[in-house]
């Protein structure tokens, strides 16, 4: 009596058993089939500095505060080569003589003429003497009587004349001295020598060899280049739109790439009054930069690339992102406690390259994603912490 209610119990259990599978099948289909979580790399919110930084465009350069291209004001041939590339130098040191005997015959026959000049000043002006003092004893036999005063006018008028001839021979013995000048000047137009201290950088021309200075209009490469390693400074260019926040004593950080690794304080000394227009180039500012302690920095070559890093403005202890988490409109994205990416609106104060100061918004503790360019990184997608790119 028993068989008959057995049959429909096996089928209910045999129903509920067919259904367990079909959902567990499901199960697994939904599971292979969900959305796999996007690996995003995690940053942590946290307290410290923040400044408000520009840089350079285009590499700057390590300049020397004096440098001179120097050449002869007169071309000719080399005759005197006393320096090499290199080479320390005094100040008035002899660096470069063109043959100039010609400039040389004309100072000695400008001497030669001083001194016949002042042969003819010291008998012109012995004349005159011994005409004045004869006119004063033809003036006292005038007014005894013993001469008329016709002869005493003609003694008095021939010392005059006399002493005129003494004057204008002290008058040729200055334009001997003059012409004197003038040729030293002339023989000074071939020799060079070093304006200060310094190290010779480059020399163009070989003993022997004709030197020629620039014309106008016509550039031609110097005849020495003259570096005074003893003040160097950095000048780089700023975009034109940076350029209204500069001003000289602001701190800045110099960095160099043949001293990697490395920043130099320093400030800044000048900023340039005009805009440098360079073709296919964005308009620029030049910026010169001192550097604090120089002694710091070592044996610096002029000519180093160099980039000059402008510090505008300072907060410490502040809550910071770092700046690749932003997006537009002060948006970041923050994983919520299940690993859903859950967008949030910050207000934000200073920033620079790297960190960003957040006013609101967020708290330090909490993790934003930095990775913001990899494929389906937006809010509500499930993300997992990319480990092997947080390891690097």
């Amino acid at each position: 009596m028993t068989r008959p209610n057995a049959h429909p119990a096996r089928l209910i259990s045999r129903a509920a058993l067919a259904l367990a599978v079909v959902l567990a099948l499901a199960a697994a289909v939904w599971w292979m089939g969900r959305p796999k979580p996007i690996p995003v790399v995690l940053k942590t919110v946290d307290r410290g500095r923040v400044e408000s930084t520009i840089a350079n465009t285009r590499a700057g350069t390590v300049e020397a505060c004096r440098r001179a291209k120097l050449s002869t004001t007169l071309g000719g041939r080399i005759e005197v080569l006393a320096v090499k590339e290199g080479d320390r130098v005094k100040k008035g040191q002899l660096l470069i003589k063109l043959w100039n005997d010609d400039q040389q015959a004309q100072v000695l026959l400008a001497q030669a003429q001083v001194v016949a000049a002042s042969k003819h000043l010291i008998q012109a002006c012995t004349v005159a003497a011994n005409a004045e003092r004869d006119a004063k004893r033809q003036n006292e036999l005038r007014a005894k009587g013993f001469i008329s005063a016709q002869a005493a006018d003609a003694a008095r008028t021939d010392a005059q004349a006399k002493r005129a001839a003494c004057d204008a021979s002290r008058a040729d013995v200055a334009q001997a001295r003059a012409q004197v000048h003038a040729a030293r000047v002339d023989e000074g137009r071939t020799v060079l020598y070093a304006p200060f201290a310094g190290t010779v950088a480059k020399i163009v021309g070989e003993l022997g060899e004709y030197s020629t200075p620039s014309p106008p209009g016509i550039p031609m490469p110097p005849a020495i280049d003259l570096i005074d390693e003893s003040c160097l400074y950095v000048k780089a260019p700023m975009d034109e739109v940076d350029a209204p926040k500069i001003h000289a004593g602001q701190p800045v950080r110099i960095s160099l790439d043949a001293l990697p690794g490395r920043s130099f304080p320093g400030h800044v000394k000048r900023v340039a009054p005009y805009v440098l227009a360079v073709e296919k180039q964005s308009r620029t500012v030049d910026v010169e930069a001192d550097f604090d302690h120089p002694e710091t920095v070592g044996r610096l070559l002029v000519g180093y690339s160099a980039d000059v890093e402008v510090v505008l403005a300072v907060r410490d202890n502040v809550v910071r992102v770092p700046t690749s988490a932003l997006q537009e409109g002060n948006r970041v994205l923050v994983p919520d406690a299940d690993g859903r990416l859950v967008e949030r609106k910050l207000k934000t104060g200073l920033s620079n390259w790297e960190y960003t100061e957040a006013l609101t918004g967020i708290a330090p503790g909490e993790k934003v994603v930095t990775s913001l360019e990899r494929e389906g990184v937006k809010a509500g997608v499930t993300v997992v912490a990319d480990q092997s790119a947080a390891a690097k």
